[in-house]
């Protein structure tokens, strides 16, 4: 099960890193998007300072979710953009195969939460 986990947390940071690298260096295709979808990137873009600050917080919270020691708090890091992914695809675009991986991440994500919540404990307490 330690394998499983780690190979999954792995892939969630690398995913999340190359997300975050993306907005940065814009060397991954996008796809054809409708005109609603183009609307609301052109409202991102007008605020020069959302992508990448979320750019920056997918890189950082995906390296620190691939580390055993650091995840916990990679986790806590990532739970924003992820929320955020998540409705995006829910209100957005609920019949497109998105909307899948972005379940399958945010189960992923609330997973280490869960199973990290003595580490949080201090937190709240």
């Amino acid at each position: 099960m330690k394998i499983v986990k780690f190979i999954l947390c792995l892939l969630f940071g690398l995913m999340f890193i190359n997300a975050g690298l993306d907005k940065f260096l814009h060397y991954m295709p996008m796809p054809a998007l409708t005109a609603d979808q183009t609307k609301l990137f052109a409202a991102f873009g007008e605020i020069g300072w959302l992508m990448p600050l979320v750019g920056t917080v997918e890189v950082i919270g995906g390296l620190l979710f691939i580390f055993p020691k650091t995840r916990a708090l990679g986790a806590i890091v990532i739970l924003p953009v992820m929320v955020g992914i998540l409705l995006h695809n829910v209100y957005r675009t609920p019949s497109s195969p998105g909307i899948t991986i972005a379940v399958v991440l945010f189960l992923i994500n609330l997973w280490i939460i869960i199973d990290n919540e003595k580490k949080y404990k201090a937190l709240v307490s």
